[in-house]
């Protein structure tokens, strides 16, 4: 389903109040500092940032709160945040401080009504259920724990039933292409698109521009990926041209 012009997101792992998992931005005068790099893919034509923060410990939870702070001051486009987001709580404490939407995975699976509670009270377009998916056999099954758990959970049945718990968008991961660069998983993609009327994000695999062209015709709304633009083997802009000259529509202008 078309949910008008394709959007390209960056997501960065952010540690302790930094950027880390390289960041190879030439000119930035620290590659770990959130704003700096955020105002990098502001300026560079990124639709939306997903921070992901991996010591999302109850402890760690504050130093996010106030790199997004600092972030929403400098950047305008939406900023999402994912990692150990468990509780209405911790998503009041991002929204508060200019967070746009908070993705939630492994918590929604331990308590789906969190998603039905997290809907309710700050509406579905600021929530994304993200769903790690493996392929298992012949179906594809949801991972939880960094994709170190396999719940069992047929991916296509879970996709539904979030859907249908308020979600506002799916981050969809595939763990089979995650980190190969040799394109998304293109079967659960469409699927999923074609399954539910909410936003897609693809996620997992891009390596080069023809991949997130064929992750948008294969129904995705959205491309998340995160070494090939901090490594600046794709440039955001080039590959928007790129996809606007095939007939996507994107948004050009920065």
């Amino acid at each position: 389903m078309n949910h008008f012009a394709k959007r390209i997101i960056p997501c960065l792992d952010v540690k302790d109040g930094r950027v880390v998992k390289g960041v190879n931005f030439v000119g930035l005068q620290d590659a770990g500092d959130p704003v700096e790099v955020a105002k990098r893919y502001n300026i560079e034509g990124a639709d939306e940032i997903t921070f992901l923060d991996i010591t999302a410990s109850n402890e760690n939870r504050d130093t996010i709160v106030e790199v997004v702070k600092s972030v929403a001051k400098e950047v305008f486009i939406p900023l999402t945040v994912g990692g150990g987001i468990r509780k209405l709580d911790d998503i009041y404490n991002l929204l508060n401080v200019g967070c746009d939407k908070v993705s939630i995975n492994s918590s929604a699976v331990k308590n789906p009504n969190f998603v039905n509670e997290a809907s309710k009270r700050f509406g579905s377009s600021t929530v994304v259920v993200a769903v790690d998916v493996k392929r298992v056999g012949d179906r594809h099954h949801v991972f939880i724990n960094g994709g170190r758990v396999d719940t069992g959970k047929d991916a296509v049945e879970w996709i539904k039933e979030v859907r249908d718990r308020g979600a506002g968008e799916i981050l969809l991961t595939s763990m089979d292409s995650d980190g190969t660069k040799n394109g998304f998983d293109l079967e659960i993609t469409k699927m999923a698109s074609e399954l539910v009327d909410i936003p897609i994000i693809a996620s997992g695999g891009a390596g080069n521009v023809e991949h997130i062209f064929d992750a948008f015709q294969s129904g995705a709304d959205a491309a998340l990926a995160a070494s090939i633009f901090h490594f600046r083997e794709i440039e955001i802009m080039e590959l928007k041209e790129y996809l606007d000259k095939r007939g996507i529509a994107v948004r050009l202008e920065k």
